[in-house]
């Protein structure tokens, strides 16, 4: 697969393992635990932005954001490892779970974050990062939240073309399974504040 930017078939995905390769401790900015406990009421959306790094931070940082935590999905191989990702033979891409207290920020709001904060027009890339694990994602959790992440793209795709944008290639669906990164991937940016973040847009505005 050159420069690995086409989706593996699931026959040729890496097997994985049963066992989860990290446990979510507490989260190193938002002092919540990263695993909330089975009968917490917050809603959540996963989202694809690249490199997880800087669209993690993009998120801690946003008011009503209860906790985040980056990993993978959108692929066929269960708990899968960084390396296995990054082989592009597992189909998943790198993505950020947002937990968050909908009557402080609302869905549509979070998705403004997702939208002007990365490039969702580059396909199985992301700026110079090239690969199936960079591509653009909406994962989401029920029927309410799918249309809403419908409907938004629907309203970006109409504010690009109005500046000459190219067609959106987000891929936005119910989320199959949402599997934890490694320990020192989670909230890289606040333990390592110089690290790398390759987040950008396209300077297009959400329209209000």
């Amino acid at each position: 697969m050159s420069l690995k930017t086409e989706l593996v078939a699931h026959e040729l995905a890496h097997k994985g393992r049963e066992t989860p390769i990290f446990t979510p401790q507490q989260h190193t900015v938002l002092g919540q635990q990263m695993l909330l406990p089975s009968d917490h009421t917050w809603p959540s959306i996963v989202v694809g932005m690249g490199c997880f790094w800087g669209a993690e931070r993009k998120f801690w940082q946003q008011t009503g954001v209860v906790s985040t935590a980056v990993g993978y999905s959108g692929g066929y191989t269960p708990n899968p490892t960084y390396d296995e990702v990054c082989s592009g033979r597992t189909g998943h891409t790198e993505v950020v779970l947002v937990h968050f207290d909908p009557s402080v920020v609302s869905l549509t709001q979070l998705l403004k974050v997702f939208w002007e904060n990365h490039d969702p027009t580059q396909g199985m890339r992301q700026g110079n990062d090239r690969g199936t694990q960079y591509r653009s994602a909406i994962y989401t959790q029920n029927e309410s939240h799918y249309a809403t992440a419908l409907e938004s793209q629907v309203a970006y795709q109409a504010a690009l073309a109005g500046q000459g944008g190219a067609a959106i290639t987000t891929e936005i669906a119910p989320l199959d399974a949402f599997y934890f990164a490694e320990a020192y991937h989670q909230q890289y940016l606040d333990k390592n504040p110089g690290g790398y973040c390759g987040i950008g847009g396209t300077g297009i505005c959400y329209p209000e």
